[in-house]
């Protein structure tokens, strides 16, 4: 399937791999018309944008009842975002069908948790950085307070903060997820690690396109 193209569509973010070359583009500009020529085009799409598909060979997938061994969690499959469930898949391989916590640090962060069976056992969903800072954009974000534990001013401080509150809540929920699947693999992905790598208190995998991997092995197993 070397020649086919997967798209990954965020709310942000458009990443698209192509004969094993990655590209980026802000979601808000792409277009498939500026694809290359393709026999097939496999879409995670969780953004609000609507897009032309009528000339293309387009498939846009959506979470399903079950992977492999790997089991949806939802009542309803399709109403889990295909993003997290493009993301368990690939974890899921990577692991070999072990247990694992798989988080995407994105314009939303998702925690999901996979049991040694197979089973996705839920997981939870939280404002990213960049949304948390939005809600009083009258404060700066200060590009000096990255090692620090306070600030010296409203800038560093307002900083600081918004960043521990992302930063806690995932090393407070992955403690938890920890002790209570022993052996577990943690595994992270999105954008938004770069920003918070070194406050991470937990041993973890990046994989910096997983969603994109998933939409392969997932194409993959279709055929």
């Amino acid at each position: 399937m070397n020649s086919h193209i997967f798209i990954d569509i965020g709310n942000t973010l458009t990443k698209w791999k192509f004969k094993g070359k990655f590209s980026i583009s802000p979601t808000k500009n792409f277009e498939f018309s500026s694809l290359p020529s393709s026999p097939k085009i496999w879409v995670s799409n969780v953004s609000q944008k609507s897009f032309d598909l009528s000339e293309r060979n387009v498939i846009i997938v959506k979470s399903q009842t079950k992977y492999k061994s790997l089991i949806n969690a939802y009542k309803d499959p399709k109403s889990l975002g295909s993003d997290r469930w493009l993301g368990m898949i690939a974890s899921y391989e990577l692991t070999h069908g072990g247990s694992f916590v798989f988080v995407d640090i994105g314009t939303a962060i998702t925690i999901d948790v996979v049991s040694e069976s197979g089973s996705h056992l839920g997981g939870v969903i939280f404002p990213g950085l960049e949304k948390i800072r939005q809600t009083f954009d009258f404060f700066p974000v200060s590009p000096n307070s990255n090692s620090n534990r306070i600030g010296q001013s409203t800038d560093e401080a307002w900083t600081i903060g918004t960043r521990s509150v992302i930063v806690n809540t995932i090393n407070h929920r992955v403690r938890e997820l920890k002790d209570e699947l022993h052996n577990t693999s943690i595994i992270l992905t999105g954008g938004g690690y770069i920003g918070i790598q070194d406050f991470l208190d937990f041993d973890h995998n990046y994989y910096e396109n997983l969603v994109l991997d998933g939409l392969e092995f997932f194409a993959n197993n279709v055929g």
